[in-house]
């Protein structure tokens, strides 16, 4: 009887085995399971910029205002009826001691 009883243990275990680190064990779907929220996180912040991107062309292709900013911004331009003031600050000079000296 015992013999029996060891023999039904082992089978039970073995049947066990695949259900638990077969191929499509329940180890198997909790990291498939990670793995898919982990991408579905990855591709909210992928829409989030695709919907920003897509109202960036949007404007670039309705309103001027957006162009203008770009070209102002990005590429230094300015309108034929304004005037473009650069102050260039000269750096301050570090004068050693010894010029002071008696």
């Amino acid at each position: 009887m015992k013999l029996l009883a060891a023999i039904l243990g082992a089978l039970i275990v073995l049947i066990q085995y695949p259900l638990w680190l077969g191929k499509g064990g329940w180890l198997r779907a909790w990291e498939m399971d990670r793995q898919l929220e982990a991408q579905r996180a990855g591709n909210r912040l992928l829409e989030a910029r695709n919907a920003a991107l897509g109202a960036e062309v949007r404007d670039l292709k309705q309103g001027i205002e957006a162009i203008e900013e770009r070209a102002r911004y990005e590429l230094g331009m300015i309108r034929e009826d304004e005037i473009f003031f650069q102050i260039v600050e000269q750096p301050q000079s570090v004068t050693s001691g010894s010029k002071n000296s008696h």
